[in-house]
């Protein structure tokens, strides 16, 4: 697989478009820091921009990583994460990555979820959880790696398609 690279705004479609041409498949990692106190959007109108893109262009396989605490994921981070870091420093980030979960579910396209635990940069272990009931799960932390090489494996594997796995060691 080669990369492409074309600068320009998420939110962009011109941008997209370029960015899309000749893909068969996307990878959106996009990321915002924390915000306690404003309002955030770019995840969502980002991801709509990349839909409508994806669908003029007929790229139809978008794998994209949100985060745990996301949607049906909420209250499984762990007492600090639950209680302390997404109610008082994330809770505006998660609220559009909720917004983005939802525009992507309901793309058409055909698309997977990725619910990384907690980030760190510890190296790679290879053996990655991958949770869809989360019933007992409280928790947890993955590395950068390990969630870059599960993301890629995504583009070539039907088996969570149209899921959101969260991905934990």
């Amino acid at each position: 697989m080669d990369a492409i690279v074309v600068e320009g705004d998420a939110r962009d479609e011109t941008a997209l478009d370029a960015a899309l041409a000749d893909c068969d498949a996307v990878i959106s990692s996009l990321g915002t820091p924390a915000s306690p106190f404003r309002e955030v959007t770019l995840l969502s109108t980002a991801s709509r921009a990349l839909v409508t893109s994806m669908r003029r262009r007929g790229v139809r396989r978008l794998i994209a990583i949100t985060g745990m605490g996301a949607g049906d994921s909420r209250w499984h981070g762990g007492f600090l994460f639950d209680r302390l870091i997404l109610p008082l420093l994330l809770r505006n980030v998660y609220a559009d990555k909720d917004r983005q979960e939802s525009i992507i579910a309901e793309s058409g396209l055909d698309w997977v979820l990725v619910r990384p635990a907690i980030l760190n940069d510890k190296p790679r272990r290879g053996n990655v959880r991958v949770l869809l009931d989360l019933a007992g799960f409280h928790g947890g932390g993955i590395s950068r790696g390990d969630v870059a090489t599960f993301v890629v494996d995504q583009l070539e594997s039907d088996a969570l398609l149209g899921k959101r796995p969260l991905i934990a060691w």
